[in-house]
């Protein structure tokens, strides 16, 4: 659980002392670029604490957050071909193959943290064979590391880091199927100014890029009982009865503030937050109604299941979620980030009121940051400017 409770009026407890101090040295991305991925060109999208990307089918809101996740996941040590098994479809359509037969896509994103910007871009070849072929990480306008496929024929790149001392520059092969950036801090023995600089850059985008747990709740999962086991909430929330279980025994506050919210964006009166153990070994998540008979979870409508998920995602946090912590990292500098992928799916404006307000609350602390996709369609909830603290990036007008 992230290590401070709300308060119990419900509201998001108050920012210690320092607080804030401690929120601006957690490493998070702050910039996706796409130069060419998907359907996008030349696209540079901001993100803040709660960022919406808004737009119509086919403006290519799913595919960057795709691109967020292949950022993470190769951030996080992962192989080429375990994050990108669907490359080929990621290469932009009007992408022309050279004459060797190489396809491919370039995507990038900023961290900001205590090494200030810094920049990380990578070249993927997709066609005739998945590697990477170029990386490049610089901050305060100094390159600190460049990859270079020299040899087709090999499975590394030639990487150049900035080192300084009496050798200004150290080169080496590095694999070509795993992120660069990931591998220095292996690499690089931090004796020296030049090699310090590198590695607090390169740890910084690591931290900021890889604690990431991608959202997308399948109602139809989530209506029958579940077995009770460790309470991790998966992707795609079918155990959020399991969830639900744990927090009324571990964080009761949270669990409080859940039932609030089911009250806000659920039909009828909600007392409570019940649950039920219809077999051995097996748990049933209800709204308490008061006087009126409880409603199991599997009686609500899809839109209502997808708007509770999404308020226990922002509730709770790594310890919850299905996600790798960073164990080598104080909780002081971590910062997850939930990318939900049709966020307003199945929701009414009402309940997307809640959970932006919800989300800003909780965001606002810097433990958590939300990126979220959402219908052309869907207008400003709140009649206010969407919510306070909410970035709303239009893929129809302002992605490039």
């Amino acid at each position: 659980m992230p290590p401070q409770a709300p308060a119990p009026d419900g509201h998001a407890p108050a920012p210690a002392p320092g607080g804030g101090d401690r929120a601006r040295h957690r490493p998070v991305v702050t910039e996706l670029r796409l130069s060419a991925f998907a359907v996008h060109r030349a696209t540079v999208l901001p993100l803040g604490p709660v960022t919406l990307l808004r737009g119509p089918s086919g403006s290519g809101k799913s595919s960057a957050l795709r691109a967020y996740e292949v950022l993470a996941g190769l951030g996080a040590g992962a192989g080429l071909a375990e994050v990108l098994p669907d490359a080929a479809d990621l290469v932009p359509e009007r992408a022309r193959p050279d004459a060797q037969g190489r396809r491919g896509f370039r995507i990038g994103c900023t961290v900001e943290g205590p090494a200030g910007p810094v920049h990380l871009d990578v070249a993927v070849q997709a066609e005739p064979r998945l590697r990477i072929v170029g990386e490049r990480l610089s901050s305060r306008g100094r390159t600190l590391l460049t990859t270079a496929l020299r040899d087709p024929g090999r499975s590394t790149v030639q990487a150049e880091w900035h080192t300084a001392g009496s050798t200004p520059v150290t080169r080496a092969p590095l694999p070509d199927d795993l992120l660069g950036t990931a591998l220095l801090p292996l690499r690089v023995a931090g004796k020296t100014k030049g090699q310090l600089e590198v590695l607090a850059a390169a740890e910084q985008a690591v931290v900021g890029l890889r604690s990431v747990f991608a959202c997308d709740p399948r109602p139809a999962g989530m209506r029958a009982p579940v077995p009770v086991g460790e309470g991790r909430l998966r992707r795609d929330c079918r155990n959020l009865a399991e969830v639900l279980h744990r927090t009324a025994t571990e964080c009761p506050r949270r669990h409080a503030r859940l039932a609030a919210m089911a009250g806000a964006g659920c039909q009828g009166p909600v007392t409570a937050l019940g649950l039920r153990e219809p077999t051995e070994g097996t748990v049933q998540a209800v709204l308490e109604r008061g006087a009126r008979a409880a409603t199991p979870l599997g009686r609500l409508g899809e839109g209502e299941l997808r708007y509770l998920a999404l308020a226990l995602v922002l509730l709770t946090g790594p310890g919850v979620l299905a996600v790798d912590p960073l164990a080598e990292v104080p909780e002081a500098m971590r910062a997850l980030t939930v990318l939900a992928d049709g966020l307003d799916r199945g929701l009414d404006a009402r309940q997307l009121r809640e959970l932006l307000a919800l989300a800003a609350s909780i965001c606002a602390n810097g433990h958590l940051r939300l990126v979220g996709t959402v219908g052309e369609d869907r207008g400003d909830p709140t009649g206010a400017g969407w919510a306070p603290g909410v970035t709303v990036v239009d893929l129809g007008r302002d992605r490039t």
